[in-house]
């Protein structure tokens, strides 16, 4: 006989079967735009999404709790979608089972979705829904079908929806396509090779022979397209049409047919390609879409403008300190300084005074810091410069340590003058 485990996880509800499947329930929103034109307004209606025979793995520890009741009698005024996911399979859809005992909030967006062929009033109808972890690397938009019910006069008809409800009173679809990365932000040097995540999934007979992707990077209100290809799944003689707007993007037409792979490789990027990228996967009638932010990131090169630091009087003396080439702009910059007595470095009183940022044709910064050194500062001393770029936790330093005081070079000539007189005067005797 089959193990049942009936799992509430606060916000989401699992029913855990023997086999590694379970039911999981997750509050959503409803989205719905209404008016035209600068007066169209977007509304959130509750929503209630149940994903039917998600596979999560044999190995799930759960404890029996409180499960799922729906209403009794059904409610027409309540929207309960009941998604069978067979095949395809939802990704790391054990997210969605911890995400509540991790403490972390799933996002779940569900909106009306029409294709070319389809209608307001056409059957099936097609609903979207977005869904995220918050605080992981992790999302994915899915596409759900209505499955075929008879409208009769005892049937029960959703309000809102308009359409009819099974004797639960929940709306059954299935999940037909799937669009997701598991990489939501990406942080890269520059000059690197980096891959942007976007992935799909369709039934194990696929909706449609055709597939379209699309890449488009969009940063401060400007939009571009990147790249976009055209292939087929049963495409054996490589005749994929591809066009890269960008140099050096590329997508491999094997891996989409394979793998359901569509995957963006830039290389040497460059300041600004930093933007968020959309990657939109179509098949058939059907198409999903994944955001993915890309961070440029180049840590600063620091040095001083002096290797030896001395005293020739009692006047004190400029050090700089140079952080060149780096990005993004958030910089911080501070002059320590360890005597020979102390065993921990400590802040100089007077931190000096600061250029401003420059930005170079590639988009880096530097900036410049100046201390001026007393001569009050003894011999030994090491004068420490840190910068601090984006993660305070990592820092670079360069230091230097002053040297004894050497003597004017005018009493040092005449000392030469006299010792040299004083020689000869000796040799001519």
């Amino acid at each position: 006989m089959m193990m049942i485990e009936l799992v509430w996880f606060g916000c989401c509800l699992a029913f855990v079967y023997g086999n590694g499947l379970a039911d999981v329930v997750i509050p959503c929103s409803l989205l719905e735009v209404g008016g035209m034109g600068h007066s169209a307004l977007l509304s959130k209606t509750p929503a209630t999404l149940i994903f039917k025979d998600v596979l999560v793995g044999s190995g799930e520890a759960l404890e029996t709790i409180t499960p799922f009741v729906p209403p009794s009698p059904p409610d027409p005024d309540a929207i309960l979608i009941e998604a069978k996911v067979s095949s395809p399979q939802i990704p790391h859809a054990n997210l969605l089972l911890h995400a509540d005992c991790n403490e972390q909030e799933v996002v779940c967006e569900l909106s009306h979705f029409f294709t070319h062929e389809s209608s307001e009033s056409s059957d099936p109808a097609y609903f979207m829904v977005s869904l995220a972890v918050e605080g992981v690397e992790f999302s994915t938009t899915l596409v759900l079908e209505t499955l075929t019910m008879k409208k009769n006069e005892s049937a029960l008809i959703q309000n809102k929806l308009g359409l009819p409800l099974s004797p639960m009173g929940t709306l059954l679809t299935e999940v037909i396509f799937l669009v997701f990365s598991d990489k939501k932000s990406v942080s890269a040097p520059l000059r690197s090779e980096v891959v942007l995540t976007c992935r799909f999934k369709q039934p194990a007979i696929p909706l449609a022979q055709e597939v379209g992707i699309e890449w488009r990077m969009q940063h401060r209100g400007k939009g571009e397209k990147v790249l976009e290809m055209k292939t087929r799944l049963d495409d054996a003689d490589g005749s994929s049409v591809v066009h890269a707007e960008r140099g050096g993007s590329t997508v491999d037409a094997t891996r989409v047919v394979k793998d359901g792979d569509a995957s963006v490789t830039l290389s040497d990027v460059k300041v600004v390609d930093e933007g968020t990228y959309i990657c939109t996967v179509t098949v058939g009638p059907l198409h999903g879409q994944q955001a993915i932010r890309l961070h440029i990131t180049q840590p600063p090169h620091v040095f001083l403008s002096k290797e030896k630091l001395y005293f020739k009087s009692e006047s004190s003396q400029t050090l700089s300190c140079h952080s060149t080439k780096y990005y993004p702009l958030d910089v911080q910059m501070e002059w320590l300084f360890i005597s020979p007595t102390d065993k921990e470095p400590l802040l100089f009183p007077d931190q000096g005074s600061l250029s401003s940022h420059r930005q170079h044709g590639d988009g880096t910064y530097s900036l410049t810091s100046h201390l001026s050194v007393p001569s009050t500062v003894s011999a030994g001393t090491k004068i420490i410069c840190r910068v601090t770029h984006l993660d305070p936790h990592i820092t670079l330093s360069v230091s230097l340590v002053v040297e004894c005081r050497q003597p004017d070079s005018y009493w040092w000539v005449l000392g030469f003058l006299i010792i040299t007189t004083l020689f000869f005067m000796q040799v001519m005797r």
